[in-house]
């Protein structure tokens, strides 16, 4: 393949489309990967450790469905299950126990238990906030690297 000059997003694109599907879309799933990843860093810096269950579960996927490439923050599963809860916090509420059982609270058998809620503590959105353009520039960095290792020369950005 010949070396060509990329300038801008039509062509980005435009060399994008010219490589095979494959290709692409390993280069754009890199790419997304690697700006998400400036994400997942900044939200496990601001995540409130106790057990530290909940930044082992801030994961970072990729998909690529239909032409269309995609990167996802996730956070909880199995590991964390409570995360929106320590994002979003919780109002005041009853807890009761299932029937036939009971709530164990400082060393006895309770059936319900006023729960004062719990204050959010937002880790995901202030990480969202915090980091685009750093996320812009890992994106771009990474596509650099991926279109300059299939043989495209890729100049780097103008100082600003």
């Amino acid at each position: 393949m010949a070396d060509q000059t990329i300038v801008g997003g039509r062509a980005l694109d435009a060399m994008l489309q010219s490589l095979p599907v494959k290709v692409e879309r390993n280069i754009l799933r890199a790419a997304l990967r690697a700006g998400a990843a400036v994400f997942r860093e900044e939200a496990k810096a601001k995540a409130p450790v106790d057990s530290g269950a909940l930044r082992r579960s801030i994961k970072v996927s990729t998909n690529s469905k239909k032409g269309r490439v995609t990167a996802k923050l996730k956070v909880g599963g199995k590991l964390a299950p409570h995360a929106h809860l320590v994002e979003f916090g919780t109002k005041p509420h009853q807890l009761k126990a299932k029937k036939g059982g009971g709530i164990t609270v400082g060393g006895g058998v309770v059936f319900s238990v006023d729960h004062p809620g719990a204050k959010p503590h937002p880790f995901m959105r202030p990480a969202f906030d915090a980091k685009p353009p750093a996320a812009i520039q890992a994106v771009g960095q990474k596509l650099r690297e991926r279109l300059t290792k299939e043989g495209l020369n890729v100049p780097a950005p103008e100082a600003e």
